[in-house]
């Protein structure tokens, strides 16, 4: 993949909740987001997905308009002055923050009320989602005594009790055990079913492949892909995984050159022939067939070869570590 190529946003005849062309924001002689553009398509579940440094938290806070831009342009909710639409947006950032003293019910209501929702129907809003995410018996008990991934919860549903159109999640998924965050993909199903859309960044791969209709990966500041999950995984070839009874023998001859044995396992690449033409080379040459799977690789591997090329050694190394299934509830 040419990474020096631009990224063009998608085409789409569908309203985009969020836009933006060429967005730059620089700190002293450091480059955090170099000409990103984004489509974001109403209604839609949207993963922003890098490793950490990689520009996401920046790219977020200047498409709500929270930072200025030191280049490009952006619309959030058909506004070119996002900041102006935080009434019909919910925003989670990465650094959580509720007072500890505060009941939840209060901390809920109180969230809405800075998006314009009186505490009255705050308060009565709270009540209902506390008891609809098992969380009734804490309703009137102060964040301080609360667990923190019940803190964490707490803190989401008031970023969603005004009802936004636009909710963005910034690393939602951090500092959650697998529990929680199976409760918090579901949440997020829900809002989408609801009609909103919802645009999030994360460094667990995870997430984003059962989640997203849409994704973009971020590296360096600068978008190194953007489209569909699908799409992302079809920038690898799919892999063969063999096993035969048969050590050595003229079927050897008929495995492509990138084919790697180990304990009697060989994998590589789909030949670009297919499957049929090597099956009967393997049939013919005695290699007693045990085992024959023809796989796609997951979106993990497609991040890693995406963005591998503009992060450094120690990044790799981390989403490499990271499991594939993380937070299954």
């Amino acid at each position: 993949m040419n990474q020096s190529a631009p990224i063009a946003a998608p085409r789409t005849t569908t309203a985009l909740a969020v836009e933006a062309h060429g967005l730059v924001k620089q700190y002293r002689d450091k480059r955090a987001v170099d000409g990103v553009d984004l489509a974001v398509p109403q209604g839609c579940i949207y993963g922003v997905l890098g490793p950490n440094g990689a520009g996401k938290s920046t790219l977020l806070r200047m498409l709500l308009g929270i930072l200025d831009v030191d280049g490009g342009t952006r619309r959030l909710l058909g506004s070119d002055r996002p900041i102006r639409m935080a009434r019909e947006v919910g925003y989670l950032p990465e650094e959580r923050g509720l007072y500890p003293s505060m009941p939840a019910r209060e901390a809920i209501a109180f969230m809405g009320a800075l998006r314009g929702l009186g505490l009255h129907e705050g308060r009565a809003r709270a009540d209902d989602l506390l008891d609809r995410h098992g969380l009734g018996e804490a309703k009137h008990k102060p964040i301080r005594q609360l667990s923190k991934g019940m803190a964490q919860t707490v803190q989401l549903l008031g970023t969603i009790v005004h009802k936004p159109r636009l909710l963005v999640l910034d690393e939602p998924f951090s500092g959650l055990d697998a529990l929680n965050q199976g409760r918090l993909e579901k949440l997020i199903r829900a809002q989408a079913e609801g009609g909103a859309t919802i645009l999030f960044s994360t460094h667990v791969i995870a997430h984003a492949e059962r989640l997203c209709e849409r994704i973009a990966i971020i590296a360096g500041g600068r978008i190194r892909f953007e489209g569909s999950v699908a799409d992302a995984r079809a920038t690898l070839a799919q892999r063969v995984r063999l096993v035969t009874r048969a050590t050595d023998g003229p079927w050897r001859a008929a495995l492509p050159p990138d084919a790697a044995e180990e304990d009697g396992h060989w994998q590589f690449d789909l030949p670009d022939g297919g499957i049929e033409p090597l099956l009967s080379a393997l049939i013919e040459g005695g290699a007693g067939i045990e085992q024959l799977s023809i796989e796609r690789p997951g979106l993990h591997d497609a991040f890693i070869a995406i963005a591998g090329g503009a992060i450094g050694s120690e990044d790799i190394a981390e989403a490499k570590a990271i499991p594939e299934e993380t937070g299954d509830a």
